[in-house]
């Protein structure tokens, strides 16, 4: 039974791998990850504030201690919240590439194309196998066209693409008018792999306090849907390699991405779940199902279920739109 993919270049023995999470922190779970059969492992964010901060005093080009700019960043962590500090965030990738022998994926996460991602020359130079990108941002400016959102994440791709050797995955919003040309500028752009799809935290408000209320839930397999539409309609379409995170809770949503087309599997919730051995049942999982289906390779999977045979694409997910709303039966 051959389950072994190709992401970012690399030939891995199967799809699931170890998202950014709080499992990527400390050495000994990234060592269990792997013997747990883990493919590869995503590290952490850095994020573009905590590097602006410790080069330059600033957050998005203001300084906290001027009482100008105190209440608008008062909401942002102080530096020694974060689990590890851009020097500390190097080192750290040093010690894991020498602790593991699967690829670690070093991760930024910013807004802007600016001085800050010349800290991925430093991930890169650390002993990082790639670098995932993690493009997250709510635009609330409302004379900001979508156009110029786009313009910047793709000027940001192109400028890591010119500085690094190492592949470059971006981690994407499905929050744009037209995805798919977004993901066909970022194919273009150079990006090596695209991950879909950054989960975007919504705060609650809390009615005692009269304020917003952030907190984390992990995902469900309800989220899976979106991703394995946009993998669907993406596979066979653009050269960069397909990653799903977000909504993969068990071993048939692992299946159901690689029928959509995805090359990776990043698992986060799960993992937080149940533990690094899932990985385990995920794989037997596939494995099960492969042998139950008489497909001996995991190339065989791969975009069964995807838009890439349909003459009509556009016409398909109408149709299927329509068949839904019809499909209620009280």
């Amino acid at each position: 039974m051959n389950t072994t993919t190709s992401y970012l270049g690399f030939r891995l023995s199967h799809p699931f791998i170890a998202g950014a999470s709080p499992l990527g922190c400390h050495l000994d779970s990234i060592k269990r990850l792997e013997d747990t059969g883990c493919a590869a492992v995503v590290l952490p964010s850095l994020f573009e504030e905590q590097i602006t901060l410790a080069a330059s005093g600033h957050i998005r080009h203001r300084d906290p201690l001027d009482r100008e700019f105190a209440a608008a960043l008062a909401d942002f962590p102080a530096a020694a919240d974060y689990p590890l500090g851009p020097q500390e965030y190097a080192a750290y990738v040093s010690q894991a590439k020498a602790a593991v022998k699967i690829p670690v994926i070093g991760s930024l996460n910013g807004t802007s194309a600016e001085s800050w991602l010349t800290f991925s020359r430093i991930i890169e130079q650390a002993g990082a196998d790639a670098l995932e990108l993690n493009l997250y941002e709510i635009v609330t400016d409302l004379t900001m066209p979508g156009m110029a959102v786009e313009h910047q994440i793709i000027d940001i791709v192109k400028e890591l693409k010119r500085t690094l050797k190492i592949p470059v995955a971006v981690k994407l919003s499905p929050f744009f008018s037209a995805f798919g040309n977004v993901a066909h500028q970022m194919d273009l752009a150079g990006a090596d792999g695209l991950v879909m799809f950054n989960r975007f935290y919504q705060p609650d408000i809390d009615i005692k306090t009269l304020r917003a209320s952030p907190q984390v839930e992990l995902s469900t397999s309800a989220e899976l849907l979106l991703r394995l539409r946009w993998l669907a309609i993406l596979h066979g379409r653009v050269r960069p390699s397909l990653a799903v995170t977000g909504g993969v809770a068990t071993p048939s949503d692992g299946i159901k991405a690689v029928l959509a087309g995805a090359h990776a599997v990043q698992m986060v919730s799960a993992l937080l779940r149940h533990g690094p051995a899932y990985v385990s049942a995920m794989r037997l999982g596939l494995e099960h199902w492969m042998e139950w289906n008489k497909m001996t390779s995991l190339d065989d999977v791969r975009g069964r279920v995807s838009l890439k045979q349909t003459k009509d694409p556009a016409a398909f997910e109408r149709a299927n739109y329509i068949r839904a709303l019809q499909s209620w039966n009280h």
